[in-house]
């Protein structure tokens, strides 16, 4: 197409105009104006964790070129842009790469922070359906259950199918999977449902062969019964936590499936659930329960006593607010992930323990467990 002349100044102007923000663009990018972090609980109580960043797309994490610039100043493109999360649902985390489970786009996506890329799994040959719960084990193996296909699928951590197991006549409607620390048992919650009374378990797996070891629960409402039970995390002890949905609890086990105790009940105030969905556990054995319907996630001690809670349910995206939280995840340094269903983001929040520039998402680890900032900062309470 031939550019007359009429037009060809107003187009060249407007290139090099592009051109000169380019080159401006190029440059250190501009602070956001400082309002103080986003601290929870809220003072005058002592910091635990500071809110760090939200992640909406592969843009958030990846570095910017030169040609992406370029397009996104010549064709108005939004200023996130890359790739969104369909629909989060499950999150598992590994040394600052968050792996999180889209279960409308069939895949798991692949936020590396230390080394900004992002790339996918399950859209080759292992192809996934429904990725809902997801666990990395100590080897940096992702385990993933695909909800449709009813199989726990193995994948290296540069996402190539490694093996997997299950099938239909081993699952009803699996949901939620657990590795424990030695990378030697695989826990994989079998949700049932109304009418099938056997098939609300944990079913237990040879982590290396597949091989099923052993069932645990069934449904009902007393000790070590489930109903409709949704998510499975392993503790650095040993001991299994299974989010048992349909009783408003978490129950724990042990490593063989013997009922230790349980915590939790319907209700509205802190420590009691509405609408439990996903598990985490830290380094200490601390327990993070995400929930639902009160838009927030839960900390309690490894025996299931309550230490505060995040966040707050809200129709408008805003950090710290959720309408529809689901996945949860704890690295090794302690940043907290949390997948927002609705919103279709992941939060970051970081340990107060931690420095700003500690941890795995900044490359390293951190220099200590207490070390505090020698410039403090200043939060604004939520």
């Amino acid at each position: 197409m031939q550019i007359t002349r009429r037009f060809a100044l107003p187009i060249m102007t407007a290139l090099g105009s592009a051109l000169v923000l380019l080159g401006c663009a190029s440059g250190p990018e501009q602070p956001e104006a400082k309002r103080g972090p986003i601290v929870f609980p809220a003072p005058p109580d002592e910091p635990r964790f500071f809110f760090e960043r939200a992640i909406y797309t592969s843009a958030d994490i990846t570095k910017k070129d030169a040609n992406s610039r370029l397009r996104q100043l010549l064709t108005g493109e939004g200023e996130r842009g890359g790739e969104a999360v369909g629909k989060p649902y499950g999150v598992a985390a590994k040394r600052g790469r968050i792996y999180v489970a889209d279960s409308v786009g069939s895949s798991v996506k692949v936020f590396d922070i230390p080394g900004q890329r992002f790339f996918s799994i399950g859209l080759d040959e292992s192809a996934l359906l429904q990725p809902l719960g997801l666990d990395v084990d100590s080897a940096g193996k992702l385990y993933v259950v695909d909800a449709t296909a009813k199989l726990v699928k193995v994948y290296d951590p540069e996402g190539k199918l490694v093996h997997q197991f299950g099938g239909a006549k081993m699952f009803s409607r699996p949901t939620g999977v657990g590795v424990d620390a030695a990378g030697e048992r695989v826990y994989v919650v079998d949700t049932g449902g109304v009418e099938r009374k056997e098939e609300h378990r944990v079913r237990v797996f040879d982590a290396k062969t597949g091989e099923h070891l052993f069932d645990f629960g069934t449904r009902g409402s007393e000790p070590g019964q489930f109903n409709l039970a949704r998510d499975v995390a392993i503790a650095p002890d040993g001991t299994v936590y299974v989010v048992d949905t349909g009783n408003f609890r978490i129950q724990a086990f042990n490593r063989d499936g013997k009922f230790l105790f349980t915590f939790g009940k319907v209700g509205r105030s802190p420590g009691q659930f509405a609408r439990p969905r996903e598990i985490a556990i830290d380094p200490e054995g601390n327990v993070y329960v995400s929930d639902a319907a009160f838009g927030n996630f839960q900390i309690f001690d490894p025996k299931g006593q309550m230490l505060m809670h995040v966040g707050d349910r809200s129709e408008r995206d805003e950090p710290t607010r959720y309408m529809l939280p689901a996945g949860i995840a704890v690295d090794l340094d302690g940043r907290v992930y949390m997948a927002d269903q609705f919103f279709r983001k992941i939060e970051v929040y970081r340990p107060a323990r931690l420095k700003p520039d500690e941890g795995f998402v900044q490359g390293k680890p951190a220099s200590g467990p207490q070390e505090k900032s020698s410039a403090p900062e200043k939060p604004i309470a939520r």
